[in-house]
């Protein structure tokens, strides 16, 4: 994905947090509305920062300030009204073939919302202002997997957006 990494907004009362590089798109946006191009896969992302550059090209979309950011999602969601984890796949109705970067850097582990089990809702740590109570690293991120399973499991994002809850892996790639 293509992102416009913002700085903390001031009622993000985290005074830790830096920016904020969360998966929804919510404080820091994405590049564009993009789902309505169709060329996402069935993780409703994209294989390749070459055909974000490509819909940006033929879209005059530009890109200038833009991050550019690997996933990498955790095959089970929680399901906050079960409290169980449960395995999901990506949409059958897209192709998806995933180009992984030859070089990336992890930033941190996001929770992020899909109740509608298609395209990321809210990142609640950015959204929900959650970083205010719970310990993340500067970019509003968990430091690990592990912290970030823990927090869903303890029941820390109860009170947030309805789930279920997916953890990604966030990276940087690049500039666009």
């Amino acid at each position: 994905m293509a992102k416009r990494v913002m700085t903390r907004p001031d009622w993000i009362k985290a005074p830790k947090v830096d920016d904020v590089y969360s998966v929804s798109g919510c404080v820091s946006e994405n590049f564009a509305d993009y789902i309505k191009y169709w060329r996402h896969n069935g993780y409703w992302f994209f294989d390749s920062p070459e055909i974000i550059k490509s819909l940006a090209h033929e879209h005059a979309i530009d890109l200038r300030d833009c991050s550019f950011l690997y996933y990498e999602v955790f095959e089970e969601e929680f399901n906050d009204e079960k409290e169980i984890w449960e395995p999901f796949r990506p949409d059958d109705s897209f192709k998806t073939s995933v180009a992984a970067p030859a070089r990336k850097q992890l930033v941190g582990y996001d929770v992020v919302t899909f109740s509608v089990h298609t395209s990321p809702e809210c990142s609640p740590l950015s959204c929900n202002n959650l970083a205010e109570a719970i310990e993340t690293n500067r970019h509003c991120l968990f430091a690990s997997f592990e912290e970030a399973k823990a927090r869903i499991e303890g029941h820390d994002f109860d009170n947030s957006e309805p789930g279920p809850f997916r953890i990604f892996a966030v990276y940087i790639v690049g500039e666009a």
